[in-house]
């Protein structure tokens, strides 16, 4: 026990020499030290606000609102006054620490809040809840390639028939189902005649739900069309003239280096990714590259790398040859690459994942220039902080969350790396520091790529320790020099070498992907599994420190404690999860029976992108039709029966007529999914049909001795807006 007088220092730090004060002299502060390291726990507290808005079942209302505002002006309150009460010796030190580090912590969960439901209210736009066919009029501002190798056109400024402009969606995307003419260029304002309707809704309860993706983008339908696109008004100058600068680029790759690896080099240097076919993209995932594709802070850092050291070493060489320069040429360079990371974010089209990978290389750069670590945890923190604040909804992304996994577990392994490295030969050292970086990021990134895509690259390390040192020493510094040469018309050797390193990346893909056991198929994980893994990792790496495991009673060692136990909680409840018994579509359409074989459905065509997500999270690597041929249902291929527990049976009606065959089969004990809509009325039987399941979204039902137990997706999540 500290005897009176002594300065307590926060748990997990030491406290100040020197600590024995004269009993009535005013009470002295604690070390600064013992309060050092707490703004990485800013963007934890934001995220944590987010999260929480994510997870309400219901809009937050006035209430909330109400209650959260008095709860932040009692976490004020009490902040402002913890320092006068310790003053006058009314509360310890440490206590009053305490309260306003807690207060402030509780402020940035309530801010978090608040930035999601800004940034919510910000994008909000109509969001189509009709089908519509007719002539759809709009500008043309993305073009992309769809999971089913069609391309897709997105539209703003949108004019559709008979509808007026407080209804029509703000963005509209459309894939072309016969797409021969030339796509017409960014900014042009076109016309065509398709089909829209909603966003669609997850595939089953807990399916990863794109609405919301769709929602935080502004768009407000999905179609598609077969017909010609006209033009109505040739195409906007300004930052669209800059766009179409962009895309012409990648069309001078493509057409320059040809083939998959032109599409592939176009990729990485414009991030237009129209011309990656789909079979491309599945070889890329199998070999865990599918990341190299999409610009994220892998290309910026290498870029931001390149650009750096090669100014540096030309200013040095500058300087030593008497050129009147800065003694600090490292600002220089760190000024030159951060405006040749400015260019690649432009030249990229600037997405999400771009903008997020701009955002941290810029930090550490301006790091640089301000004499501060460029690589830490409080620069990562910072960095963090600036995406949450102007995209809080990047906290549930993927990619959001893995890029500050390897970032974080790379910034770890810097210490005991540089204990190691000098012990080992200099020739062997970079071969090393690239085994030991890709297992590092790997193991970090891992979980969270296997619980988001439901599988696991079982060789994804070697395929990246073949791929990414060609990806860092020839490509991209080559695409550097390509885009330097491209003015005065000297690309074509830089583009034939980005070649050669493009098509070494799709053979090692290829040969990976091939392998026995390349991909390793798993269930997806209940909802809380992602949450408890990055929390609970988070509070561990945040709450380490040397002995914090002999100090266990500590406040520190608690944050550790409970990091571990949350990460061990995420591996339990996935572990020990199950399936659904039985899930019926959002329309309807499809209806699929766990067995002993793995999921049956009840057809071997129809609902096949539900069908797919269904098995894909099943962990099932079975097509639809090899599904379909499972022993469980029975009947003609439009009347469907399949047996359930407890006496129990499942119908499932499709085509024409369904609506009048269904009221046959609807009795006790049974349940009847038909495709077309029934009349309102007391059923003997649990009927659903697209009617009622566009109210709850798609349904999983498990059986117990009382009978079928609903959960459908309007349960477990809201929806956007």
């Amino acid at each position: 026990m500290a005897a009176q007088g002594d300065i307590t220092a926060l748990p997990g730090f030491s406290g100040a020499r020197g600590a024995s004060r004269h009993p009535a002299a005013r009470p002295v502060r604690m070390a600064a030290m013992a309060r050092v390291g707490l703004f990485a726990w800013v963007p934890v507290c934001l995220a944590a606000g987010i999260a929480l808005w994510f997870a309400l079942p219901v809009p937050p209302g006035r209430g909330v609102w109400v209650a959260l505002g008095l709860l932040a002006l009692a976490s004020l309150s009490v902040g402002r006054l913890a320092l006068p009460w310790a003053e006058g010796g009314r509360i310890g030190w440490a206590l009053a620490d305490a309260l306003r580090i807690g207060s402030t912590a509780l402020l940035l969960v309530i801010a978090g809040f608040g930035l999601i439901e800004l940034r919510s209210a910000t994008v909000a736009a109509p969001v189509m809840e009709w089908r519509y066919y007719g002539p759809i009029e709009g500008r043309l501002v993305e073009i992309d390639r769809s999971a089913r190798d069609r391309i897709r056109l997105t539209l703003d400024r949108v004019v559709l028939r008979d509808t007026a402009p407080d209804r029509t969606p703000g963005k509209v995307r459309l894939s072309l189902m016969d797409q021969a003419d030339p796509l017409p260029p960014l900014g042009q304002r076109v016309m065509l005649t398709g089909h829209l309707g909603l966003p669609p809704a997850p595939a089953s309860p807990g399916s990863f739900d794109f609405r919301w993706l769709a929602w935080f983008e502004g768009l407000g339908a999905v179609g598609y069309t077969r017909t010609p696109i006209m033009t109505v008004e040739p195409a906007e100058g300004g930052m669209w003239a800059m766009h179409r600068a962009r895309m012409a680029v990648s069309r001078a790759i493509q057409d320059g280096i040809g083939g998959q690896e032109g599409a592939v080099a176009s990729a990485l240097m414009t991030g237009d990714r129209s011309g990656i076919e789909e079979a491309t993209n599945e070889v890329m995932r199998a070999a865990n590259l599918y990341h190299i594709i999409s610009i994220s802070g892998l290309h910026m850092s290498m870029l931001a790398g390149f650009v750096y050291t090669a100014l540096r070493m030309a200013l040095v060489l500058a300087q030593g040859l008497g050129a009147p320069l800065p003694q600090a040429v490292h600002k220089l360079a760190a000024l030159g690459a951060l405006l040749a990371s400015a260019a690649y974010l432009w030249l990229s089209g600037g997405g999400v994942a771009t903008e997020r990978a701009f955002v941290m290389v810029a930090v550490m750069l301006l790091a640089i220039m301000a004499d501060r670590r460029a690589i830490s945890l409080r620069t990562i923190a910072l960095a963090a902080t600036i995406i949450l604040i102007y995209s809080p909804e990047a906290v549930t992304h993927p990619g959001f969350q893995m890029s500050f996994a390897a970032t974080v577990a790379l910034i770890l392994s810097a210490g005991p790396w540089s204990r190691i490295a000098p012990h080992l030969p200099f020739w062997l050292r970079p071969v090393a520091m690239l085994i030991v970086s890709s297992l590092v990021a790997s193991v970090a990134t891992s979980p969270l790529a296997a619980a988001h895509f439901n599988r696991m690259a079982q060789y994804g390390l070697l395929a990246n320790l073949l791929v990414v040192p060609v990806m860092g020493a020839l490509v991209m510094p080559v695409g550097v020099i390509g885009a330097l040469l491209a003015p005065v018309g000297l690309a074509g050797p830089a583009l034939w070498v980005m070649g050669l390193g493009t098509r070494w990346m799709l053979r090692v893909a290829e040969y990976v992907a091939g392998l026995d056991g390349a991909v390793t198929a798993l269930p997806l994980p209940p909802a809380p599994v992602i949450p408890l893994m990055c929390f609970g990792a988070t509070l561990a790496v945040l709450c380490w420190r040397q002995g914090v495991i002999a100090r266990r009673a500590s406040l520190m060692g608690m944050g550790f404690l409970a990091g571990l136990v949350m990460l061990a909680a995420s591996g339990a409840i996935w572990l020990t999860a199950s399936r659904p018994l039985l899930l019926v579509a959002p329309e309807g359409e499809a209806v699929g029976l766990m067995t002993p074989q793995g999921r049956a459905v009840s057809k071997p065509s129809g609902g096949t992108f539900v069908v797919s997500t269904w098995l894909q999270e099943d962990g099932d690597i079975a097509t639809q039709e090899e599904s379909a041929a499972r022993p469980a249902w029975q009947g003609d291929r439009r009347d469907r029966m399949a047996a359930l527990p407890n006496g129990w049976q499942v119908w499932h009606f499709t085509g024409k007529g369904a609506e009048t065959r269904a009221p046959a089969a609807c009795q006790p004990d049974r349940i009847v999914v038909v495709s077309a809509k029934m009349p309102q009325a007391e059923w003997p039987c649990l009927m659903l049909d697209p009617g009622r399941l566009r109210a709850t979204g798609a349904v999983a039902i498990d059986m117990n001795d009382n009978g079928p137990v609903l959960r459908s997706v309007k349960d477990l999540r809201r929806d956007p807006g």
